[in-house]
């Protein structure tokens, strides 16, 4: 009598939810055998694809077959057994060889002679075909939900996939809360660890009920999808949800992660001035500061390089005491302060050019409209490039990222423009404000203001040979390349020749 197997089946993908549940496939199955009088010595099921080889169950039985334990299975169909050439290939070749005299199915015929083989081969191809048509299928309604720049993936938090509609929309729950946390750590003032805590007061967890794990906070502010981009297999696209926040605000994200994005061990508050201020001109580390006490009583705060590179000895071992740094912060601040009288003569300038601006307004915008279009042309050509073969994939993504980067910061000084129209004025203005301000706050001694007005205005703050550089953002960097000369003689006499450089 020839003794059966049983083999169930049940992939997790969507495509196959239509097939009958294991728990199905067996009741028909016991059915099936019971009416025809079939001896099943064991039965086996798995829940797994067979696109590919290497299911476990399936291969177990196999072998047991090759040993002669049973010579027949009893299977719903025969996709049920094979997906791909190799384990078709394999069930073919058993009946070839004799080891599989029967193989039986509810919803297909089968005979162990040479036109029984050859449609059960037929049956396999239609099956492989089947998965491989699908596979296409699938990836084509993917290419084209990216066209539309929809991203066909789970919505990261602070959306929600609307299954309707198949979009991926804001969540009222999270939200405002993700672009809370965004807008902060964006501030420079957080560390991971700190913008952890700040999430889990929100409420925002992880599925288990506890505080997001660091690498999934640093997916979330590293995700372009918040200023309204996408990433798909390494390559960005223009999307078409809500943005949380701005490319602006992501870049100042980016350059606080950088600076603050390694966890640090918790240590006791020592209080100094300047810690988490500054990095190392050489070898980028972060400076740390020490606190020695004299044998007379006295006590120094000094500033150093941490040396924690390990792939590259940094020769900064210069130790700067707290009161020279104090000095340079104060010459710094005073570098991109304004003088009262200019800035009574800058605000006058100021009001002219908001009566002769019309015009002006008109260039600016058509001037970054011409900008856009020729960052799309060459996205254009750079894909024509990649289509014939000039570029490799990695090369191709990373540039059209770039240019993808690029094109978004052009389209956000664009709506910008066209719906603030003069607000560039109002900017202006309030920079002369502010830089007059950095002059209260060097007469008045606040270096805890003066050390926070300066990240904000500044990037990239180094100390090296005992010197402290900072890159100045526009236009402080202006008055900050201002020769010295040029300063004192503009104080009050705002009028000068060296002064006018400032009315372009």
């Amino acid at each position: 009598m020839t003794k059966y197997f049983i083999y169930c089946r049940k992939s997790t993908e969507d495509e196959e939810r239509q097939i009958l549940s294991i728990e199905a496939q067996l009741a028909e199955l016991r059915e099936f055998a019971k009416q025809n009088n079939l001896f099943v010595v064991k039965e086996y099921y798995e829940s797994k694809t067979a696109k590919e080889p290497g299911r476990k169950v399936f291969n177990f039985m196999m072998s047991e077959i090759e040993k002669g334990n049973a010579s027949g299975i009893l299977a719903w169909n025969p996709d049920r057994l094979a997906r791909n050439s190799i384990d078709g290939g394999r069930v073919i070749y058993l009946v070839d060889t004799g080891k599989i005299t029967s193989l039986k199915f509810p919803t297909f015929w089968f005979e162990a002679t040479p036109q029984g083989k050859f449609m059960l081969s037929v049956a396999f191809g239609q099956a492989k075909y089947y998965t491989d048509n699908l596979r296409e299928n699938i990836l084509r309604g993917i290419r084209q939900k990216i066209r539309r720049g929809e991203l066909s993936a789970k919505a990261p938090i602070g959306y929600f996939n609307e299954p309707r509609l198949r979009t991926i929309e804001p969540d009222k729950k999270t939200f405002n809360k993700v672009k809370e946390i965004l807008r902060a750590f964006a501030t420079g003032e957080y560390t991971l660890t700190k913008i952890q805590s700040k999430m889990f007061s929100l409420g925002l967890v992880g599925k288990d009920g506890k505080p997001p794990h660091l690498s999934t906070i640093q997916k979330i502010l590293t995700n372009p999808f918040y200023y309204g981009h996408f990433r798909y297999r390494g390559e960005v696209h223009q999307g078409s949800h809500k943005p949380m926040i701005s490319k602006k605000l992501f870049d100042q994200i980016q350059e606080a992660l950088i600076l603050n994005g390694k966890p640090r061990k918790k240590r006791g508050p020592k209080n100094f001035q300047f810690l988490n201020f500054a990095v190392c001109g050489e070898c980028g580390y972060s400076i740390t500061a020490e606190r020695h006490i004299k044998k007379s009583g006295l006590k120094f705060v000094y500033y150093r390089c941490t040396h924690k590179s390990k792939t590259q000895n940094c020769s900064q071992t210069r130790f700067l005491r707290e009161e020279v740094l104090t000095e340079q912060v104060k010459e710094n601040c005073q570098k991109v302060s304004l003088p009262d009288d200019w800035r009574e003569k800058y605000l006058g300038k100021v009001s002219e050019w908001e009566k002769e601006n019309s015009q002006s307004s008109n260039l600016f915008a058509q001037n970054l409209k011409t900008e856009l279009s020729a960052i799309k042309i060459k996205i254009d050509r750079l894909m024509d490039g990649y289509l014939e073969g000039s570029f490799e994939l990695a090369e191709f993504q990373e540039k059209k990222n770039k240019l993808m980067a690029e094109k978004k910061n052009v389209e956000e000084k664009l709506s910008d423009f066209e719906r603030k129209g003069n607000h560039w004025l109002e900017l202006t203005r309030n920079w002369i404000l502010e830089a007059n301000q950095a002059k209260n706050l060097v007469l008045s001694e606040n270096f805890s203001e003066m050390k926070n007005f300066l990240k904000t205005i500044g990037s990239n703050r180094c100390l090296a040979a005992g010197r402290l550089e900072i890159d100045f953002k526009k236009p402080f960097n202006l008055l900050a390349n201002l020769p010295a000369k040029t300063r004192a003689e503009g104080e009050g006499e705002a009028e000068n020749s060296s002064n006018s450089l400032w009315w372009s």
